[in-house]
């Protein structure tokens, strides 16, 4: 075994038996490739990735190429779930070198840690144009020792670009409503009117895009709502869906979302939970509500983890077959008439099924082996299915969501946090490890937000309240706004960057805007505004060119654009009048439930006579406190 067997996540335990001499990430890998005058060899993928087992397989475990990698390289395995600093730092570094990147990636370092060669999977032999990792590996070998100068010149190139671009000044352009509209138009002539999404293939669930859309039909853009039914409706149809138990895998490979790239990640089912279920709060289609179920009750029973928190992702092999569990042959009874070609005789289910056919395929399935499960817990995926769980729990009136959401919020600010109220970055077999991340304390604070509002309990918003001032603290840029993804205190790397694109999860920047606009308009706090208004000028002129790409921070925008409406609650959110006054999608009204002289929103807001109410305010200023749920009709949005 290797150095690797000493680590708790599941991607680099995978490699442990390797004959690599890998290291972790670290000070004893760069001191050793100091001291011997040797490149470093970087390579990052994650437990779920099938190209990763693939390389592993041919290259990794293969003896005689552990004997090249060995000699001639420093070897250093980083799984970019735990790290995802360091994998963004080296992916610029690939795409600015070939213009695409990927996973497994594959990068060339100085001794000092700066990228001067890289790609992504390289094949044992030369193959569809790839050259054969072996000869990568003599090739830049000889590069480093022979070439020293041209190395060390392309490595400065690079470190130069990406330090370029992660300074981005703020625009001084004025920030206008009308960047909304740019935005939506710009995704309506992307969108695929035949099957839904943005684009062709392969296809990556929208969930943020879909969220603005969806604002944007309250904004009154005829043209949002359809392009989300499409792009919900066939998302669902199975394939990319899975019909029997619930849940979405990755991504589609083709333009119809019918076949996937096999992992499930907890951070596209909470994504899509949200998605679908705020879809079915503005449409009332009940299909939209039996996804969102299906979907969080299949990580509630594949993702829970007896501390309290989720695990990462179920992988896309089973026995190191892609698929395996999930796709049927005609002999396993499964209708000929549902079956959808894949790949080895093999097909995925696709159409219509009662619940009875559905019951008795998905009791057929469970008989199957069932892929590895990546247990490590993220602190910002928790955040995101927290906040998932604790909304549907209270739209849909199901305790096991909320009490599901209690426990990671109890986890969350437990074992994932440290001794100082600082959140860490992921957790696994009782240890957890490594600096938390701005996506991390954003994720997580938009979560306790939501537990706040589910469950009405004051502990939630005052730690959401604290989690977002202290990042503020740990990461804000205050020369030129925004936050940098690494805090003050973390470690160096050749660049501290800055993360503003909302794929595959909201970048830390968006998610964190979004919340201090929140908490500004709760606690009354104009500095919190404008810490979130320094994100917009960073971005602006990537919105409408790109809107895809900001989908989240669009949604921020948004809110910041609307008039500020805030909603006090005096009493249980699941009375009859909170609930009354919560139950429409209105996601630009901030919401706080009380009584409490903690929170300036909540000060001096008072049962009525014993009985719960509800304020309506704009800018603290509010309407009479209403008890009688039949009393709100079309208060809120006129308030």
């Amino acid at each position: 075994m290797n150095r690797l067997a000493q680590e708790t996540s599941p991607y680099l335990l995978q490699h442990a038996d390797n004959p690599v001499d890998w290291y972790a990430w670290g000070d004893e890998a760069f001191e050793r490739a100091r001291a011997e005058d040797r490149p470093i060899l970087l390579s990052i993928g994650y437990s779920a990735c099938h190209w990763c087992h693939v390389m592993e397989h041919e290259s990794f475990e293969d003896d005689e190429t552990a004997r090249l990698m060995n000699e001639r390289f420093v070897n250093v395995k980083v799984d970019r779930e735990e790290r995802p600093d360091v994998d963004a730092l080296y992916m610029d570094a690939v795409l600015a070198l070939t213009g695409h990147g990927g996973w497994p990636m594959t990068v060339f370092l100085t001794p000092d840690g700066e990228p001067f060669f890289g790609g992504t999977y390289f094949p044992p032999e030369p193959r569809h144009g790839m050259p054969a990792f072996a000869d990568v590996l003599t090739a830049v070998s000889d590069l480093y020792r022979e070439r020293r100068a041209a190395a060390a010149s392309s490595a400065r190139q690079l470190v130069d670009a990406i330090k370029a671009s992660s300074e981005v000044r703020p625009s001084t352009d004025p920030l206008t409503e009308g960047l909304l509209g740019d935005a939506a138009r710009a995704l309506r002539r992307q969108f695929d009117p035949e099957w839904g999404g943005f684009g062709g293939a392969p296809k990556f669930p929208p969930a943020v895009s879909l969220e603005f859309l969806l604002r944007q039909h309250l904004r009154g853009d005829d043209d949002a709502l359809p392009m989300v039914a499409k792009t919900l409706d066939a998302m669902a149809a199975g394939g990319m869906y899975d019909l029997l138990g619930g849940g979405f895998h990755r991504y589609s490979v083709d333009r119809r979302w019918l076949v996937p790239h096999f992992e499930k990640m907890l951070y596209d089912n909470a994504l899509l939970a949200s998605t679908y279920l705020h879809a079915w709060v503005v449409t009332g289609e009940e299909r939209y509500r039996r996804v969102t179920e299906e979907t969080l009750d299949y990580v509630l029973r594949e993702l829970a983890l007896p501390e309290g928190g989720l695990a990462s992702a179920q992988d896309a092999d089973t026995d190191g077959v892609e698929g395996l569990t999930f796709t049927w042959t005609a002999e396993e009874g499964a209708p000929e008439e549902l079956l959808q070609p894949f790949e080895e005789g093999r097909s995925i289910i696709r159409g219509d099924l009662d619940e009875e056919l559905r019951r008795r395929l998905w009791e057929v399935r469970e008989e199957r082996p069932k892929p590895a499960r990546d247990d490590k817990a993220i602190a910002s995926w928790n955040g995101l299915a927290l906040a998932a769980l604790a909304e549907a729990g209270r739209r849909l009136e199901r305790d096991d969501f909320l009490d599901a959401a209690r426990r990671i919020g109890e986890f969350l600010l437990g074992p994932l946090s440290d001794g100082e109220g600082r959140l860490l970055r992921s957790y696994r077999d009782g240890r957890a490890k490594h600096t938390g991340f701005l996506e991390d304390y954003a994720d997580v604070a938009h979560g306790l937000l939501e537990l706040h509002v589910a469950t009405g309990e004051l502990r939630w918003l005052a730690e959401a309240n604290r989690l977002t001032r202290l990042a503020v603290e740990l990461f804000g840029d205050h020369e030129h706004g925004g936050f940098f993804r690494t805090p003050e205190h973390g470690e160096r790397l050749i660049a501290r960057q800055k993360a503003f694109d909302d794929n595959p999860t909201p970048s830390g920047n968006s998610m964190l805007a979004h919340v201090l606009l929140r908490l500004a308009r709760i606690y009354g706090d104009d500095e919190l505004e404008r810490r979130a208004v320094g994100v917009f000028r960073l971005i602006v002129h990537g919105l409408a060119r790109a809107p895809q790409a900001f989908g989240h921070a669009l949604c921020a925008l948004d809110l910041h654009f609307s008039p500020p409406h805030e909603l006090a609650v005096a009493g249980p959110p699941d009375s009859e009048v909170a609930r009354a006054a919560l139950a429409r999608f209105e996601p630009n009204t901030v919401v706080a439930v009380g009584p409490s002289d903690e929170v300036p929103l909540l000060r001096g807001k008072e049962l009525v006579d014993g009985r719960p109410a509800v304020y309506l305010c704009e800018r603290f200023a509010c309407q009479a406190p209403v008890v009688d749920a039949d009393n709100l009709s079309g208060t809120l949005t006129s308030s």
